[in-house]
């Protein structure tokens, strides 16, 4: 679950304004997973990638980036004479993208502060827009899409990447379902963006198509999880799932231990001679934009 941006400039809303602070009080926990996150993603990364064909000389922006491991990806493929831009809608997100790009010795990589749903960039400004695992998590996903739409130049192209069906995606699923047990409500809540709010692939070129795009294609990729011990999935998982994260830290410890045995009773279906293994499917669309 890559980290999103979330918050529109309307910084009133309280909605978008909570869910801007939780994603930089999770932070630390993305920037402690960011290779782990990485390689988890890397098929996902993959497909965008190829579908867009980032060229040299081109920019590329990416949206929602978290510790920037797509636009990180694309750096090479512009090449020093293009420019690839991370950016998150959560400053402290936004940090750690541009010390993992300093890191790694990109020079034609740089980081801001923008927003899905508001992107602060001037229109027709990028060939490329990439986006992994955060136009799911906005509160208006349509008008995220007009706004890659607008900064893209003519003929541009968006690759964006969401979770598949929740129940083909149990490793999150489960997590999910077993803090929706001990609460007693649903998680996340009705009314906040969820990681499968966009996991039927019709309703996903629906709202690509309504935004502006043209020519959209979505294909299923393959993301299963691999895990050496029960720990290993419930530790990284809760530590990168935005809401849960704290969630999780709140609750006193007898009622995070029977959380945690009702996760591991769930995930029993799953467990190997190694550890265990989860089936996970993400969606990812390729899209075009016509005007001239």
């Amino acid at each position: 679950m890559e980290a999103m941006g979330i918050i529109p400039s309307d910084r009133t809303d309280p909605l978008r304004a909570g869910l801007r602070e939780m994603w930089n009080s999770v932070a630390d926990g993305w920037s402690e997973h960011a290779d782990w996150a990485d390689a988890r993603g890397s098929a996902v990364s993959d497909a965008l990638l190829r579908l867009t064909a980032p060229r040299p000389g081109e920019r590329v922006l990416e949206l929602a980036s978290g510790p920037g491991g797509g636009g990180i990806a694309a750096a090479p493929l512009v090449g020093p004479e293009g420019e690839v831009v991370l950016s998150d809608v959560a400053p402290a997100m936004t940090v750690i993208a541009a010390r993992r790009a300093q890191a790694a010795g990109l020079t034609n990589v740089s980081a801001r502060d923008l927003d899905l749903e508001d992107v602060a960039e001037p229109d027709a400004a990028y060939d490329v827009v990439l986006v992994r695992e955060g136009l799911m998590l906005v509160v208006d996903p349509v008008r995220a899409v007009r706004e890659i739409e607008r900064v893209l130049r003519p003929g541009g192209r968006a690759g964006i990447g969401v979770w598949g069906p929740r129940e083909r995606n149990p490793w999150l699923a489960l997590v999910l379902d077993a803090v929706g047990v001990q609460l007693g409500a649903p998680m996340p809540p009705p009314g906040v963006p969820g990681p499968f709010s966009l996991d039927d692939a019709e309703r996903f070129v629906g709202v690509l198509t309504e935004g502006g795009l043209a020519g959209v294609r979505v294909d299923e990729v393959a993301v299963p999880y691999q895990a050496t011990s029960f720990e290993d999935w419930w530790t990284r998982t809760s530590a990168l799932a935005g809401p849960m994260a704290k969630v999780l830290a709140s609750l006193p410890e007898p009622a995070r231990r029977e959380l945690e045995a009702r996760a591991r009773a769930a995930a029993e279906p799953f467990r190997t001679e190694t550890g265990y293994e989860f089936p996970g499917v993400a969606l990812v669309a390729a899209a075009t934009v016509s005007r001239s």
